[in-house]
């Protein structure tokens, strides 16, 4: 076979384990996944009635325009329909810019670390990529207006950034909007967005009128707690939106999907019960950083990497003798550290638990 040279070397996504494997592996009855930032309080109790009434076969195709779950989000978010587009989670739509922007004769810039999925995509497009170093563990916009060339076709800002739950402020972005030439796409990837508390966060909505180039993507799989049902939603002006849709796949959003979606957006009260319930959770991990003296960003995300002072793959094995799955921040950049979903009072509690014991054994 003639495979794209690219992908002989290149590997897979790879996701944490799955909690059956590792309750085999280490024999453990309990399990608790903080490893992929889901949603520890699981999803809207509307979502689940919308799902229990659906009565149509499932051998119909999906509503390949998501017609009703568009009119609720365009209504929500104060947008035109035309305005949306839908994906199987965001990381689809990561890949439908990719491969409508990236070939071998483009190039792209991005931050490092931050997901990892945006330079999988380009790499599989053959597009030259351009990683700036994050500085103290945020983007490093200066560098990235550096970096644009003639050949530059798209910009990929992670805010707040995974791994390190860092974001960039509205005093910031602005000016890095207005020096982007207007030829460039900037992706402004917002997974995390409901879980931000900060004050001088950005409404990004409002700058996809101002900036014919950019395109805001945001997700229904965190603070919604739909990963099952893989939802993603872009935003940008209209001819961003014709352009991207004739390269998105069709009926790429399940009828179960577009279901729990419409009727997730609808109970805001239990998003901002989540949010809370996040924020109180980081300030137990804040406090045991202090105590323990480990480095941390502050967050505003539903997740923390910690610098724990040695391996993090040593960590990430430790704490899954104790039953809790995390994430090793080793494939993420951060080789001493490891990223720990925020969960229950008591996920939190018997994580940290798990995690001193570790520190007073090291």
């Amino acid at each position: 076979m003639r495979w794209k040279e690219q992908l002989l070397t290149l590997t897979p996504y790879q996701p944490g384990k799955s909690i059956e494997a590792v309750k085999k592996e280490f024999k453990l009855d309990h399990i608790v996944k903080l490893a992929s930032n889901e949603n520890p309080f699981g999803c809207s109790k509307l979502a689940i009635e919308a799902i229990q009434a659906y009565q149509t076969s499932l051998a119909i195709y999906p509503d390949g325009y998501a017609t009703h779950l568009r009119e609720t989000l365009a209504s929500f978010l104060k947008v035109d329909e035309e305005e949306l587009i839908l994906g199987n989670g965001s990381d689809n739509l990561i890949q439908i810019i990719s491969r409508a922007l990236l070939h071998p004769n483009a190039s792209t810039i991005m931050a490092t670390p931050t997901f990892s999925q945006y330079k999988h995509n380009a790499v599989i497009e053959g597009a030259v990529i351009k990683e700036i170093p994050l500085v103290e563990g945020e983007h490093d916009l200066d560098s990235m207006l550096e970096a644009i060339d003639e050949q530059t076709n798209v910009i990929w800002v992670c805010s707040p950034n995974n791994p390190t739950g860092t974001y960039i402020p509205e005093h910031k972005l602005i000016p890095f909007l207005d020096k982007v030439p207007g030829h460039i796409l900037v992706v402004l990837d917002e997974a995390y967005y409901e879980y931000v508390v900060a004050d001088d966060y950005y409404n990004s909505i409002n700058l996809t009128r101002k900036y014919e180039n950019l395109i805001v993507l945001r997700t229904f799989s965190k603070v919604y707690g739909l990963a099952a049902l893989r939802v993603g939603y872009g935003v940008a002006n209209r001819a961003i939106i014709k352009a991207l849709e004739p390269v998105r796949e069709p009926f790429n959003l399940n009828t179960l999907g577009q279901l729990a979606a419409s009727a997730a957006i609808k109970d805001q009260e239990f998003v901002e019960e989540c949010k809370n319930k996040n924020r109180q959770g980081l300030e137990l991990f804040y406090s045991f950083c202090e105590k323990n003296k480990l480095s941390y960003y502050s967050t505003q995300t539903n997740f923390i990497l910690i610098d724990c002072k040695t391996d993090g793959d040593k960590v990430f094995q430790y704490l899954q003798t104790k039953g809790y799955i995390v994430r090793s921040g080793k494939p993420l950049g951060f080789p001493t550290a490891v990223r720990i979903t925020v969960g229950s009072v008591e996920q939190n509690e018997g994580v940290l638990n798990a995690l001193s014991e570790f520190l007073a054994e090291k």
